[in-house]
């Protein structure tokens, strides 16, 4: 899609809503959750003015430390839409009752999201049995903690006779480092810093092989969505644009400066972990693989494993109805 494309569809699009005179008109302005050290090409776009150039109006960018926050943040109106939340925080959301909606698949991931054990316990995945009983430091609701489940579950693991800590990705770095947890679960910046005092038990590859998918959704309230569906298609286009600039390399000298300053970090470790992301192009997300049945079939996999470990009380009979296609389908078309 180029700039000219977008730019013609998203003034399409203004001038239906105008004529149609639909929500969206009375939307002022729009606040976005977003994280840091968690770089991505949409912080180009941000950074750029992309953005506020096709839907005309404000952004407010803020940062969360977990996508848990980012759910409240959107139940208490403070937010609209969040960029990168995992599934795991909005499975849980939405499962006890929450109202929102998954819109695109923001970014995959397996490397990037991981647990690590203290180096000087010398447990490996050969020897992870030996986890029972330690302190972990989980990042509660999370892609981390369902990530942390999973692999207790495949290394025989009773999760019940662990000390588990709810800490934040980056306090549990530090608890790491300062040796008062045994292993600590998290993602990005943090994930790196943990890696400095310890190892992981499985690779991304190997966690795939077990069915432990890693990806972020962008998701908002169901109302906004419903009554400013424009707008909504309008901010799901211009992310699609720059991941399309990123995906193809043209131009990535001059986005990951940008990318990494927004993001909080040096270009060369922005550089490193966007190695390790993958940003599907829209009419993929739009496949089977993705939105159309992997997604809620994976969301429901998900809840079976919270429901299993008491972490929520019941899953819904399907994810499905959570998960809208329409406005990235509106993106699409632009």
């Amino acid at each position: 899609m180029t700039r000219t494309t977008l730019l013609s569809g998203v003034a399409a699009a203004l001038a239906f809503a105008g004529a149609t005179g639909t929500a969206q008109a009375q939307v002022d302005e729009l606040t976005v959750a977003y994280f840091l050290e968690w770089p991505m090409p949409f912080q180009y776009a941000k950074q750029k003015g992309m953005y506020e150039e096709a839907m005309g109006i404000p952004i407010n960018w803020v940062s969360f430390d977990t996508g848990t926050a980012m759910s409240a943040a959107m139940a208490s109106g403070d937010v609209q839409l969040a960029v990168s939340q995992g599934v795991p925080p909005f499975v849980v959301a939405t499962s006890a009752g929450q109202d929102l909606q998954a819109l695109d698949v923001a970014v995959s991931y397996s490397e990037n999201d991981n647990c690590v054990v203290q180096s000087s316990l010398e447990i490996d995945k050969d020897s992870a049995d030996e986890l029972a009983g330690k302190k972990a430091a989980v990042p509660l609701g999370t892609a981390a903690h369902y990530g942390f489940l999973r692999q207790m579950e495949h290394f025989g693991v009773d999760t019940s006779g662990m000390e588990i800590v709810d800490m934040a990705p980056a306090e549990g770095a530090a608890a790491l480092a300062q040796g008062s947890v045994d292993m600590a679960c998290g993602w990005g910046g943090a994930l790196r810093r943990m890696k400095e005092h310890g190892n992981v038990l499985l690779t991304g590859p190997e966690k795939e092989d077990l069915g432990i998918l890693v990806f972020d959704l962008t998701s908002a309230p169901a109302a906004f969505v419903s009554e400013n569906p424009d707008l909504v298609a309008q901010f799901l286009s211009v992310t699609a644009e720059a991941n399309e600039m990123w995906n193809s390399g043209e131009n990535r000298d001059e986005m990951i400066e940008v990318i990494a300053k927004d993001a909080g970090m040096e270009p060369s470790v922005a550089a490193s972990t966007l190695e390790t992301f993958v940003f599907p192009p829209a009419e993929e997300q739009l496949s089977e693989k993705w939105l159309g049945r992997g997604a809620p079939e994976f969301m429901s996999g998900v809840a079976q494993v919270f429901v299993e470990a008491g972490s929520i009380q019941s899953a819904r009979e399907s994810y499905a109805d959570a998960i809208n296609t329409d406005p990235l389908q509106a993106a699409a078309d632009m």
